[in-house]
């Protein structure tokens, strides 16, 4: 029987001395605007970095992708300490770092300086977050679950917007000649005031379950193994260009191939000694959870490596300002936002066969990334028409962890995340390399958008496709 739609999810008597479940769920929700908006509040501020600091193209997508690097591969791990030890107490902890390390971001030095700074930020992010899709996923069930899960999307978008609006009126601002600074600035009082109400907001902890030490239910091996994969990966992607592709460069890549398949023989072997890897193999049993992992990193990645370039693009030939760029981006934000909050009210079984659909119309604006490069009510539309396909990003979610035991919430969610966040990485490192070889082989940044849309289009056209398989997915009857 279907749950009545609400926010009345949280478990009763944990927020009957907390607060009501609104009042948490808004907390944590706030969390999660923090972590989300530093993906993306950095991107409108990136040629103001290149000017104060001197730095070099491959600088900026470090600054970029390394808390995305940092923040995708300690997710899992993020989201199996608050398992663990309390997501209560693992969302101040991160809370805490996210803060310090913003703090430290805000008063960089110089570009390196920076990018370790970031590296730490994301680390922080990837012990906040996850905490926040796993209460809902443990204290929300049916269609209040999906209702929560379709808020929790709509922070996310409404976070990018936020973090693109309001990074273009800080850094024009540029309050007490701080310029770029005030980006990572802005989250310090922000954090101290959610670390000085969250001990009255959230709900207790459940004692944790015994037996060993966490470090002893902790997958180190598999961590370990599996950050070097993504470094080795991600880091030529990113300086290769600039480097002229070094042979170090695709050595490394070779590395992380060889690398990725000893992370799942490490798996395998943890398993087999009675440990719990990073991704336990029952969890990827759950019904359509596979396919539905398959399907959502090509919306992340595509995304990310749109909102790179795109800014890139308007500060660079539209000669916007970083005001003028951040809000170029409302109309698409706002289309994702609008599609997230409302998808459920269309009929249930039209819910998964609408993914692929949404991945095909954005795939259709990315290709007229190009020809309406000029700028203009023409591309806000198109952003638009873009943010409205990728607004299914939602539906693959709880389609996701619909059949997912409460158990397992901690690791599904870390999963998922960590899709989703290596998936904007990969996007970035890509994409970006291809929009910034362009720019400088064609002299225009309107001339790389050509290439970077129909490389666009074909990751949306590769997530239609996979999109199709979860559409005509198999799951259990529900007695």
């Amino acid at each position: 029987m279907t749950q009545t739609t609400d926010l009345r999810g949280i478990v009763p008597e944990r927020g009957a001395r907390n607060g009501s479940g609104r009042l948490v769920l808004g907390f944590i929700l706030l969390g999660q605007f923090m972590g989300i908006l530093d993906t993306s509040i950095v991107n409108v501020a990136l040629p103001t970095m290149r000017a104060d600091l001197h730095a070099s193209a491959a600088g900026l997508q470090l600054v970029v992708a390394g808390y995305i690097i940092s923040y995708a591969v300690l997710l899992i791990t993020g989201a199996r300490l608050g398992a663990l030890a309390g997501h209560r107490r693992m969302f101040h902890l991160g809370l805490a770092g996210f803060t310090a390390a913003s703090l430290a971001c805000g008063l960089a030095p110089s570009t390196g300086s920076l990018v370790a700074f970031r590296f730490l930020q994301g680390a922080a992010a990837a012990l906040l977050t996850p905490q926040v899709m796993s209460m809902i996923q443990r204290n929300f069930t049916g269609a209040a679950r999906a209702r929560a899960l379709g808020l929790y999307a709509a922070v996310i978008a409404g976070a990018i917007v936020a973090g693109q609006a309001a990074g273009g009126l800080l850094v024009s601002a540029d309050l007490f000649g701080t310029g770029w600074r005030t980006v990572f600035l802005v989250n310090v009082p922000i954090g101290i005031a959610l670390l000085l109400a969250g001990p009255r907001v959230l709900p207790r902890d459940e004692e944790p379950p015994g037996g060993g030490s966490i470090r002893g239910r902790l997958d180190l091996p598999g961590l370990v193994t599996l950050a070097a994969a993504v470094l080795l990966f991600v880091v030529p992607l990113i300086m290769g260009h600039e480097l002229g592709w070094p042979a170090w460069g695709w050595a490394s890549v070779a590395a992380s191939a060889a690398l990725l398949a000893a992370f799942v023989a490490v798996e395998r072997r943890v398993a087999a000694g009675g440990g719990r890897p990073l991704i336990p193999a029952r969890v990827l049993r759950a019904p359509l959870l596979v396919p539905a992992c398959v399907a959502i990193v090509f919306g992340p990645g595509s995304w990310a490596s749109f909102l790179f370039t795109t800014t890139l693009h308007l500060q660079g030939d539209l000669r916007m300002s970083p005001l003028e760029s951040g809000l170029a981006f409302v109309p698409c934000v706002t289309a994702f936002a609008l599609v997230g909050l409302n998808w459920q009210r269309l009929p249930a079984r039209w819910h998964r066969r609408v993914i692929p659909a949404g991945f095909a119309i954005a795939a259709a604006g990315y290709l007229c990334v190009g020809p309406l490069a000029g700028g203009g009510a023409a591309y806000e539309t198109l952003t638009a028409v873009i943010g409205l396909g990728l607004g299914v990003m939602p539906i693959i979610m709880t389609t996701a962890l619909r059949h997912v035991p409460a158990e397992d919430a901690a690791d599904a969610s870390g999963l998922l995340l960590t899709l989703m966040q290596l998936a904007q990485v990969i996007g970035i490192a890509t994409v970006g390399t291809l929009f910034l070889g362009l720019t400088e082989a064609g002299g225009s940044t309107r001339h790389a958008e050509y290439g970077t849309g129909w490389a666009l289009a074909a990751a949306a056209l590769l997530g239609a496709l996979c999109a199709l398989f979860l559409a005509r997915g198999h799951t259990p009857s529900r007695t």
